[in-house]
């Protein structure tokens, strides 16, 4: 697979009742969302470092080909802002996040509305960014005293890693940003943030990670189906290695290389049950089974991820 369209999180009070059926336990609900959709965003990897344990039963709790993304800690990104981060990178790297295994898909990193472009400062952190599991694996031993005794790396199996930069202050939409992306084969991802942060879509990696967090209201807002529409016509586009013709560039003109690339595509319009509806959708014109069944609502029986293997 290819292109994986999936949501930003999973657990949702709304939701219950909406998108997982009625009296589904709350601890079954990463069970369910990953047999509706082949990838979900982990968030909660944002705020604080998560134990081991999570990271474990996660992995066990989803179908063999499912795929999570990781959000990198706020920590990093917000509150040391890339500045002396050695010791909080290799604590990140150690607290679990390798035991998702073949499960682990891009890494997200985010950055705040108020942090401006510093080439040099982006060009250490990219340096950092371990390229596979096994580089992550040698950071995270580096790992301080604040993790001790709950730690853990992994099988020791070299994968590729892929990592992604969110960013929202406008000072990112500079030729020399899109110039060290591409040099470092990191992806620049791709934000409907409904107008109010700097969109987009210039191709800098092997991949492209999308994040829809509503057309009109942040968090909030759903998409019709002619916005739909529009974000298959650019995935097929990214898949394809292409670009569509009103791309909004950075570096005008074609990608560099016009290779076919994965697409991770979230929607993060959670606030009003749009994202599993929309994202089911979208899966829809690309062609991709759909996991609605006839009644419209999402279950095991209807999906065509799910595994015979029982949710427990």
């Amino acid at each position: 697979m290819t292109v994986r369209i999936g949501i930003s999180g999973w657990r949702y009070d709304p939701w219950r009742g909406v998108f997982y059926p009625k009296g589904l336990p709350q601890h079954q609900e990463l069970a369910f969302a990953s047999r509706m959709f082949p990838s979900v965003e982990i968030n909660g990897s944002f705020y604080s470092l998560l134990p081991p344990e999570s990271w474990a039963a996660w992995r066990d709790a989803t179908p063999p080909g499912f795929v999570f993304s990781v959000k990198g800690p706020r920590y990093i990104t917000h509150i040391l802002r890339l500045k002396g981060i050695d010791d909080a990178l290799a604590n990140f790297f150690a607290s679990g996040l390798l035991d998702l295994r073949d499960k682990l898909g891009p890494l997200l990193w985010q950055f705040p509305p108020t942090m401006r472009f510093d080439p040099a400062r982006f060009e250490a952190f990219f340096r950092l960014l371990p390229a596979d599991t096994r580089a992550a694996g040698h950071l995270a031993a580096q790992h301080d005293a604040r993790v001790a005794g709950r730690t853990a790396l992994g099988d020791g199996r070299q994968r590729p890693l892929r990592h992604a930069i969110e960013v929202r202050h406008d000072s990112f939409v500079d030729p020399d940003f899109i110039a060290l992306l591409r040099r470092h084969r990191i992806g620049l991802v791709v934000a409907d943030t409904a107008g109010r942060w700097p969109d987009r879509e210039d191709l800098t990696a092997d991949f492209v990670y999308v994040r829809l967090h509503g057309a009109e209201e942040l968090y909030a807002s759903g998409y019709t189906d002619a916005g739909l529409d529009r974000w298959a016509e650019r995935i097929r586009a990214w898949e394809s290695g292409g670009q569509v013709s009103d791309a909004r560039l950075t570096v005008p003109g074609e990608p560099p290389h016009h290779v076919p690339r994965d697409v991770y595509c979230y929607f993060d319009n959670d606030i009003k049950v749009h994202a599993p509806f929309d994202a089911v959708h979208l899966s829809e014109r690309l062609g991709q089974p759909s996991a609605l069944g006839p009644d419209g609502r999402f279950s095991l029986e209807s999906s065509p991820l799910h595994r015979p293997t029982p949710v427990r």
